[in-house]
């Protein structure tokens, strides 16, 4: 761990700790102790301990009754819910793009960001962050700030949930392509084109996926 001395110790342990659970360094359903954190940064337990309430705060940590803190579990009730409320968000939100015809000016905001997703395909985490920022985009659509946050604090898990699926190079690849034409379907002005891609190909393959993985016996769910 590289301190910064013009920042708080305890702030860039926060935000190694929440990026470690995000990326699935710090497994779900895993244990930390304060004591392992420090050792592993090489930093005294106090700001380790201030890291770790903030973490219990957001609902990242779990601490039982024996003092154990335990990284949040996925559950497919987790999954269902931040699914169902992808859906509301981003299905309002196309159709307010097609309603307001903003379909030309959109689509290039987009592809904008397809490129990063393309770029960084071979890498799970930024592949993950910038497939949430695509659909984050079309969120703001709404210039709803209530709901850009509610959609923010959504997009972490979406993250987390992403790596966990662990999805091949070849369903990458066909995400990809059906970014392309969804942005072509947004040019075209067909929205049901753009509609299907969206609901179909993102949401509920992305859904089915992520409890496919948790319906694994391998895999412990709650």
């Amino acid at each position: 761990m590289v301190i910064e001395k013009s920042r708080a110790l305890y702030d860039q342990v926060y935000e190694i700790l929440r990026e470690g659970i995000i990326n699935l360094k710090y497994h779900p359903g895993s244990f930390l102790t304060e004591a392992s954190v420090a050792e592993e940064l090489q930093v005294s337990r106090m700001p380790v301990r201030v890291a770790i309430r903030k973490l219990e705060n957001e609902g990242w940590l779990i601490a039982d009754f024996r003092k154990k803190i335990k990284v949040r579990d996925i559950t497919a009730k987790d999954v269902k819910e931040i699914y169902q409320l992808r859906k509301i968000l981003e299905i309002t939100a196309l159709r307010t793009i097609f309603e307001k015809n903003l379909t030309w000016e959109y689509s290039f905001k987009l592809e904008e960001i397809v490129v990063r997703i393309r770029a960084a395909q071979h890498d799970p985490y930024q592949w993950e962050l910038h497939d949430t920022e695509f659909h984050m985009e079309i969120v703001k659509v709404l210039d709803n700030e209530r709901i850009n946050r509610i959609y923010k604090n959504n997009q972490d898990e979406l993250i987390r949930i992403g790596i966990f699926c662990e999805k091949p190079q070849a369903h990458v690849q066909d995400i990809i392509d059906g970014l392309y034409e969804f942005i072509k379907g947004m040019r075209d002005k067909d929205y049901d084109k753009a509609f299907d891609i969206l609901n179909r190909e993102h949401i509920i393959a992305g859904e089915d996926m992520a409890i496919a993985k948790l319906s694994c016996p391998s895999v412990k769910t709650n």
